[in-house]
């Protein structure tokens, strides 16, 4: 199966200004996500989506292949992830090249241990669903089935739609959230269904020890006192 890696790095950012080439640790937030796509044995090939002419020049001496300068368009405040990919995919079938599916991977997160992204591509491989997502538990108290949320009458119902609710903790079913490290979707998915998620969504559980997803200044302090243990723990 053929993949494309897509790291889509905009240059504009408010929460933390500059943060895709900004320093963490001692390389740029972005290295950190180019490096575990370099070293996927399955990904066929890695590209960097940007808008950004000084994100280009900072990751191209890192081994990053830039292929395109995205349009301003599909790089502001609110533009979608979906069209980005669809961009990508386009510029490759224009030059009569076809991938099956494309790895999303969002320079946000920038702690994915080694083997990771290879892991959740082979299970994707093999379950053959529209897409596949890296998740991570709810927390209990955060389940669905112990959430209310107001009817037009003003009182609680339960958020799953149930009308008992589950009192013990032990009987809760699992439940998940997306953490944002890694989206695995087919390309007639994407391009045909307009989807990153498809009909039939598959799911590889993450490691919450190395969950940041960096939006804000206080994100980036809670990446900061990651990043030197996550190092060390890269280099063994």
């Amino acid at each position: 199966m053929k993949i494309l890696g897509l790291i889509p790095a905009r240059g504009g950012s408010k929460g933390v200004p500059g943060k895709n080439i900004k320093l963490l640790g001692d390389k740029p937030l972005i290295q950190y996500t180019l490096e575990v796509a370099q070293q996927s044995k399955l990904i066929t090939k890695s590209i960097v989506s940007t808008d950004s002419e000084e994100i280009a020049a900072c990751v191209r001496p890192l081994g990053a292949e830039v292929p395109y300068i995205r349009p301003a368009s599909l790089a502001q405040d609110h533009s979608p992830t979906l069209p980005v990919i669809q961009h990508a995919l386009k510029f490759y079938l224009e030059k009569e090249i076809q991938f099956d599916a494309v790895c999303l991977l969002q320079t946000t997160n920038p702690f994915r241990l080694p083997g990771f992204i290879d892991q959740a591509i082979s299970k994707f491989v093999e379950s053959e669903v529209d897409a596949l997502i890296s998740v991570l538990p709810v927390p209990l108290e955060y389940n669905p089935h112990w959430l209310f949320e107001p009817d037009t009458n003003g009182l609680l119902k339960i958020a799953t739609g149930e009308q008992t609710i589950i009192s013990r903790r032990q009987d809760l079913p699992p439940a998940y959230f997306r953490d944002g490290s890694i989206y695995i979707t087919r390309t007639n998915v994407l391009m045909e269904k307009h989807s990153l998620y498809g009909d039939t969504v598959g799911y590889i559980i993450n490691d919450a020890a190395w969950h940041v997803n960096i939006d804000t200044p206080e994100d980036w302090k809670e990446a900061e006192r990651k990043v030197e243990k996550y190092l060390r723990l890269c280099v063994q």
